[in-house]
């Protein structure tokens, strides 16, 4: 079994230690990163967001000729899922190697990416570039890819698109060209609230929620039924699901209001605009229902996160470079999302291919086999070694 380098491991296990699930910031990591980056003597731009307590982080590694015009970007996000409630058989943000694993919150998803970058960073500025590599780190990916907005716009900003992406999700270092849009939407009902022994003197928020999520659930029985489909993935079609409901005060009390939360994760072939609006109409309907008897009676559609999906085609140039350096061909694509879809649809093609496995993400004691560790140093090494000048 190969072993990964001792910095590599190192870099890793800092990077770990850092806290970032998603509701805190990873200002400490990305300072760390700032530090590292400058002992190499390689620029970095923060981009915040707008409360100044998260930020993004874009570096370039210029070409030989100084040229920061296409290249490669090699895209992580910085935050983590939480442990609440999870049991962990050893501290989530102390890193242990056990049986030749890295155990810790982050080791699959996805600091051991960044580790392996991080540490071959320095090869990067060591060797004359024959185009420039992109470092891009975001934050709150994992609750709908907030950041990496505001970081591709920059990144795509900068004039001369990278010719390629690879995003380092974990995927066992096999090459994924596409997985499904993702798509978060809130309903907020407003009904009137009255004693339940006088039912005429109120509206009902809970009913009328209820005949909102037997549409979409009906929207979600369509898609599997009639599709489209799509075999490459493991779920073929668009999947919609209602996954929270929140409703009423007291058994004795007309609810005055309940909030439905849902999703749906669709195929690149589904028209989401389209989709999208059926719901919104839906919800007019009910609030005109409602409005004939309350007037002050309202329900409310809103999108609390969306990330498009990503379908790059097989003979893209990327998707040959990533098996030339190491990854394994695949023709699979995935039901969960990442930020590939934002850099595709700037104009880079994109594929997500990193260490670990996806199953590991999220649950209690997540770890990361070493071996794959040191299979992504040998794919940016060899990635070093084709852009070298």
């Amino acid at each position: 079994m190969s072993a990964p380098a001792d910095a590599t491991m190192e870099e890793i296990r800092t990077l770990v230690a850092f806290d970032t699930t998603s509701r805190d910031s990873n200002l400490e990591l990305v300072e760390h990163v700032e530090r590292h980056l400058e002992s190499l003597g390689i620029a970095s731009t923060r981009i915040p967001n707008p409360e100044g307590t998260k930020a993004n982080l874009l570096a370039t590694i210029p070409a030989a000729d100084g040229s920061t015009s296409g290249g490669i970007v090699l895209s992580a996000h910085t935050d983590v899922v939480p442990v609440d409630g999870q049991q962990w058989s050893s501290e989530p943000f102390a890193p242990e190697v056990r049986d030749g694993r890295l155990y810790a919150r982050g080791s699959a998803d996805m600091k051991s990416f960044l580790g392996v970058v991080l540490v071959k960073a320095a090869d990067m500025v060591a060797q004359p570039l024959a185009e420039p590599i992109h470092l891009a780190l975001s934050y709150d990916e994992e609750i709908g890819c907030v950041g990496a907005i505001d970081l591709v716009d920059r990144l795509a900003s900068q004039g001369g698109l990278p010719r390629g992406c690879v995003v380092g999700e974990p995927t066992s270092m096999r090459v994924v060209r596409g997985h499904k849009s993702m798509n978060v939407f809130r309903i907020d009902v407003r009904g009137v609230a009255a004693h339940s022994s006088l039912t005429p003197q109120g509206e009902n928020a809970v009913a009328a929620a209820a005949e909102l999520v037997r549409f979409v659930q009906g929207v979600g029985d369509e898609m599997r039924e009639q599709g489209p489909f799509d075999d490459g993935y493991v779920v073929p079609y668009t999947s919609v699901s209602v996954n929270r409901i929140d409703g009423g005060i007291a058994i004795n009390t007309i609810p005055a209001e309940c909030t439905i939360h849902f999703e749906f994760r669709a195929l690149p072939t589904v028209d989401h605009a389209a989709l999208v609006e059926r719901f919104r109409a839906e919800c007019a309907r009910v609030e005109a229902d409602m409005r004939s008897r309350f007037a002050e009676a309202s329900v409310t559609l809103t999108t609390t996160a969306a990330a498009p999906g990503v379908d790059t085609a097989a003979d893209a140039e990327i998707v040959g470079l990533a098996a030339a350096w190491g990854a394994t061909p695949s023709d699979e694509k995935v039901t969960y999302g990442t930020e590939a879809g934002l850099f595709a649809n700037a104009g880079i093609p994109t594929i997500v291919c990193g260490p670990g496995d996806i199953a590991q993400a999220h649950a209690p004691d997540e770890f990361i086999h070493l071996e794959q560790i040191a299979a992504c140093e040998a794919f940016v090494d060899a990635l070093v070694a084709d852009l070298r000048a």
